[in-house]
């Protein structure tokens, strides 16, 4: 059994939300992932911190995309492969 998803969302002083993923978005989870990014960018651009995931799969790739043009991504070495090969690097800032 895989690491349970948990999400959380705090607004930053400039109105920029912040939502944290920690845990695998998987399958399993990735309505409930899909379902925190539209929360976070109904206002505007939102940072999405993944450092805590340890998995994700093509259900949160294309979570990603969907908001692609809203976000930036705050994310460790393990899942950059990942975003590399499919292309979200080259449409959202990503920080590590």
């Amino acid at each position: 059994m895989g690491t349970q998803l948990t999400l959380t969302t705090d607004s930053r002083e400039d109105g920029t939300v912040l939502l944290v993923a920690s845990g695998e978005i998987d399958l399993s989870n990735v309505s409930a992932f899909s379902s925190a990014l539209a929360h976070a960018t109904q206002s505007g651009a939102a940072i999405v911190d993944l450092r805590g995931v340890d998995y994700l799969d093509s259900g949160g790739i294309n979570a990603l995309f969907t908001y692609a043009d809203r976000i930036r991504i705050r994310t460790h070495s393990l899942l950059m492969p990942v975003l590399t090969v499919s292309g979200l690097v080259e449409l959202v800032d990503i920080e590590q």
